[in-house]
């Protein structure tokens, strides 16, 4: 489902209208400022257990949160690059952070996962997300990779999952998407063979929820794609009183001229 935001706009005077373009990593640092915002991840980095899983956007959040700048290209495993379905280089990989109480922690992921309980949770991002806030997350591991593990310890009981995703990566819907194939029924692939693992149980983060939760204002998405730099890009319509409008420009301001996401090498290309 998509993270529930409470929009107040009555009785604030009348509403305003804009426009705004993102490219896709404007769009994850937006992402990154509003998921760090949240009461869930402030908790459980201050006084619980937070995940930090390993994916682009998550890159940005770990500078978000603790001021720490890793490559993206480096904190994730499988990424699509290139044209390809990929991995990055073995040698590039930056393990996932895990902290505890805000200190970082080095265990074991299924041990740590393990200490999960009420108050703890998890930022995992993912390459799917359809209107009904189902998400999808593309894994080639054979035992489903860490969203595998996610459920099996996280989902279960009943802790939130955060997800992050942009909505360059909307697609009509993951649960359809999702049957009839796998990595083993795959005959070809450009690049990994993967296959599509839906997550009904997240709380899913795109651009519409980062701009409720940072300024208050709604929106909806207009207009997909371009060409000249903005392949990808997504176009909203932000709604607003004049106050909460102008505080959304801010934030959009901040994250507008973020450099694209370089992928100097991957698996394939080592």
């Amino acid at each position: 489902m998509f993270y529930p935001v409470e929009l107040d706009m009555h009785d604030h005077g009348p509403i305003k209208q804009g426009t705004a373009v993102l490219n896709p990593a404007e769009s994850k640092r937006l992402l990154a400022k509003a998921v760090v915002s949240l009461p869930e991840i402030q908790d459980a980095y201050r006084d619980g257990n937070l995940l930090v899983a390993t994916c682009s956007t998550s890159a940005f959040i770990l500078e978000e949160l603790t001021g720490e700048k890793v490559q993206p290209h480096c904190y994730c495993i499988g990424m699509v690059a290139d044209g390809m379905l990929t991995t990055a280089a073995k040698d590039d990989r930056e393990t996932a952070r895990f902290f505890s109480k805000g200190e970082r922690v080095n265990l074991p992921v299924l041990e740590y996962l393990d200490k999960f309980d009420v108050g703890d949770a998890v930022i995992k991002g993912g390459n799917a997300v359809d209107p009904y806030g189902n998400a999808g997350v593309l894994a080639s591991n054979a035992q489903g990779g860490t969203v595998g593990a996610l459920i099996s310890f996280i989902a279960v009981r009943g802790l939130p999952i955060i997800m992050p995703i942009g909505l360059e990566k909307l697609i009509p819907d993951v649960v359809e998407a999702s049957n009839g194939w796998g990595q083993r029924t795959l005959d070809r692939s450009m690049g990994e063979k993967v296959w599509l693992v839906p997550v009904t149980s997240g709380l899913v983060v795109t651009e519409i929820e980062a701009l409720g939760i940072l300024a208050g204002v709604d929106a909806k998405q207009v207009a997909a794609g371009g060409i000249g730099g903005s392949e990808g890009a997504v176009v909203l319509l932000i709604e607003g009183t004049e106050k909460q409008l102008d505080k959304a420009w801010k934030i959009l301001e901040s994250v507008k001229g973020e450099a694209p996401i370089a992928v100097p090498r991957h698996s394939y290309t080592c």
